[in-house]
């Protein structure tokens, strides 16, 4: 079936729920089982969920593998592992809000990256749209305190969290130029394999993951499941293939959606954001839309209905 660009942009804004109800779903699991055990658990539900899926639909290419393998393993490595260990290390000293703020600067880096590789500026809209979501997600994040004094800090962490907010920019840019001839499905099940082979590696150095499994508690089990099939499957793969059917610039700036999603959630469940975020999520959503050439497009439609 052929993926049209507003599908794709379906797609995309699905991949960054996902993602945002990571983040409940995290504390769910986390609350029996050690972090890197239950990202381990989570994507290994992950690899043999999209493996099955990748099976019955058009079976493992050979060909493709051989092909791509030093790209699999080198984006797996950074986009999978690298991008959920930067998060888990840097929290350890970095704070919430700092880190939040600093993963929101990926759409940015994402589009800077492309325009050095393609050697192309980006257009002005494209450009104001990425820094006014930013500022939404800021205000967001801040709760409305972005200038206040004492609302941020800089830790070792966070200079962790920002290369693995550099690690998702390099994904994002980097399944669309340097993998050739893969689906967005097989793109998105080998990347996953080889990440979630560094992340068994690591939790076996750290920590004791047979262990833990098996004295975790159903909820957390339960919690990693999700987070294994839609939270990293459906949501890589949406998102890998917006940018096979849009680019990767146009998709990186909808990660800034992520947190916003994540606040929705955190609502829907009793907690009500205040005036400024609210504010912020607004902010977001016109950065977007401009971004994505929308808005231009609606006014110049606009003009030329006046016009006649």
């Amino acid at each position: 079936m052929r993926v049209t660009s507003p599908l794709a942009v379906i797609l995309t804004l699905f991949a960054t729920f996902f993602w945002g109800s990571n983040f409940q779903a995290t504390k769910i699991a986390l609350n029996s089982l050690p972090p890197w055990t239950a990202s381990v658990e989570r994507f290994v539900c992950a690899v043999l969920a999209i493996f099955i899926l990748m099976s019955l639909k058009d079976g493992i290419r050979r060909q493709v593998f051989k092909q791509n393998l030093l790209a699999f393993i080198i984006l797996g490595t950074i986009g999978v592992a690298g991008f959920n260990g930067a998060l888990f290390v840097g929290l350890q000293s970095s704070s919430p809000i700092t880190a939040a703020l600093i993963m929101a600067t990926t759409p940015i880096s994402a589009n800077i990256l492309e325009a050095i590789i393609n050697r192309r500026f980006p257009n002005f809209s494209r450009l104001l749209g990425m820094i006014i979501s930013l500022f939404g997600v800021a205000l967001v994040i801040t709760n409305g305190k972005l200038f206040s004094e004492g609302t941020l800090h800089t830790a070792s962490g966070d200079f962790v969290i920002f290369a693995g907010s550099l690690g998702w920019a390099i994904y994002t840019v980097g399944t669309r130029i340097f993998i050739t001839d893969a689906t967005p499905l097989e793109t998105t099940s080998w990347t996953m394999f080889f990440g979630t082979v560094v992340l068994a590696i690591t939790a076996i150095c750290i920590e004791s993951p047979i262990s833990s499994v098996l004295a975790g508690k159903f909820e957390s089990h339960l919690a990693s499941i999700y987070m294994g099939i839609a939270g990293s499957v459906f949501a890589y793969l949406f998102w890998n293939i917006g940018i096979a059917t849009r680019g990767a610039g146009k998709t990186a700036i909808f990660f800034n959606f992520v947190p916003i999603f994540a606040l929705g959630i955190q609502m829907a469940m009793g907690a009500i954001p205040s005036f400024a975020q609210l504010t912020g999520i607004t902010i977001t959503i016109v950065g977007v839309l401009l971004g994505q050439g929308l808005i231009t497009a609606q006014l110049k439609s606009k003009k030329l209905f006046v016009r006649e």
